[in-house]
């Protein structure tokens, strides 16, 4: 059993758990496109895709979307990281493409 990600111009479109009668072969033949092998933990591939996520041949990887332009890609993961480290602080921050940076954001107190 095996999980696929079907693949047209790049970008996932499908993904999809074939059980042992499947082949890659039957896969082609009977669903047509392209199909990769995937798998949950992302071992193969670096990661899981989900529809929208692209193909890169090169990295031989599932990528998810870039989240904001200044992001990079960790060739490594391929995951998205922003050019700045997230604060090592117990407050929380949002993304601010504008500045490039992490903006605390305001929480309220209790009533």
């Amino acid at each position: 059993m095996a999980w696929y990600a079907k693949i047209i111009d790049g970008v996932v479109s499908d993904t999809i758990f074939f059980t042992d009668r499947y082949d890659s072969e039957i896969i082609y033949r009977e669903f047509g496109g392209i199909w990769l092998r995937c798998n949950e933990t992302g071992t193969l591939r670096k990661n899981f895709p989900i529809n929208g996520f692209s193909y890169d041949r090169t990295l031989d990887a599932f990528i998810p979307p870039k989240p904001y332009p200044s992001w990079i890609l960790d060739e490594e993961t391929c995951l998205w990281n922003a050019p700045v480290a997230y604060p090592e602080d117990d407050k929380m921050y949002r993304w601010n493409e504008e500045t490039v940076n992490w903006i605390e954001v305001e929480t309220s107190k209790g009533v």
